[in-house]
């Protein structure tokens, strides 16, 4: 009896042994096709992310890529990421708004606009206030108005008062047109006819002024045609008077006080009907059909 259970407790022992050594032997192989797999196919995706979707595979990807030592490898993962119009994506995006390169920064101010607006522009409004670059600082300000929040406004007219980059107060003015906030419309018609520090360093010496940049003038006009206040009729009147100022800037003038349809523009608008700019000559005659028909008909006196 006694060599009976001792030749059965040996049976099931080595019957034990070969199961663990099967097991053993069964994981090896399936890692050893795996690998196989990936040196087959380098894109394949490693074992951690066999259960993630196709997007979220991709997702991952540009996640790896956005730590490259090569500028043009992140700044691409951002542009792939952007374009997937998520806010997973988007979300990933965040920390390429501080890299250290410009064009990676600029390009993830656009990349994160899938983001709740709230989130956007809070991810904005330092870029668009204290960026060191410019051109980032234009960026961010050109995004601002593409997310519909009006909580950015107050960032934007301070770069539009304040900022020294012409880009940046011209990005400004656009996107607040776009956001169409009457609280905008004295810094648009303070802009649309103000003058600004001279460039150079005798300029600043002597304080010298010009006049403020024809596009942040013209963008200006514009948006203060968009917003549609009343407030803005005097400023946009005396650019579009102003025959030193920029053909497209009087253009846009015009076109604007159309927009609004104050009467108090009817005397303006036809004397511009004279203009020897004839596209002028034509936007006043179309601002006059829509403010009052029949000065449209009558020659300027």
């Amino acid at each position: 009896m006694m060599n009976f259970r001792s030749n059965l407790l040996a049976r099931i022992g080595v019957s034990r042994l070969a199961c663990n050594l099967f097991l053993a032997l069964a994981c090896v192989c399936a890692a050893t096709n795996i690998f196989a797999a990936q040196n087959q196919n380098p894109n394949a995706a490693p074992p951690q992310q066999l259960n993630l979707t196709s997007l979220e595979r991709q997702i991952e990807r540009e996640r790896a890529r956005l730590v490259s030592p090569d500028v043009e490898t992140r700044r691409d993962a951002v542009l792939i990421l952007g374009a997937m119009m998520r806010p997973e994506s988007a979300r990933v995006v965040v920390t390429a708004l501080n890299d250290s390169e410009p064009k990676v920064r600029a390009a993830a101010t656009r990349a994160i606009l899938a983001l709740p607006a709230d989130e956007s522009v809070s991810l904005l409004s330092p870029l668009i206030l204290r960026d060191r670059d410019e051109f980032v600082r234009q960026e961010a300000a050109y995004a601002a108005g593409a997310t519909g929040s009006r909580k950015i406004v107050p960032d934007l007219i301070s770069a539009l008062e304040n900022d020294k980059g012409a880009g940046v107060r011209g990005a400004a003015a656009v996107s607040l047109g776009l956001l169409n906030d009457n609280q905008a419309v004295p810094a648009l018609s303070a802009a649309l006819n103000r003058r600004v520090r001279a460039g150079g360093v005798l300029n600043r010496l002597r304080r010298r002024q010009v006049d403020e940049n024809d596009f942040v003038r013209r963008s200006a006009a514009r948006s203060l045609g968009q917003i549609g206040d009343q407030a803005a009729v005097s400023a946009l009147i005396t650019a579009l008077a102003n025959e030193e100022a920029g053909d497209d800037v009087r253009r846009e003038a015009a076109r604007s006080l159309g927009s609004i349809g104050d009467p108090a523009a009817v005397p303006a608008l036809r004397t511009a009907l004279t203009a020897r700019d004839p596209y002028l000559s034509r936007i006043a005659y179309e601002a006059l059909r829509r403010i009052a028909p029949d000065a449209a008909t009558r020659p300027a006196s």
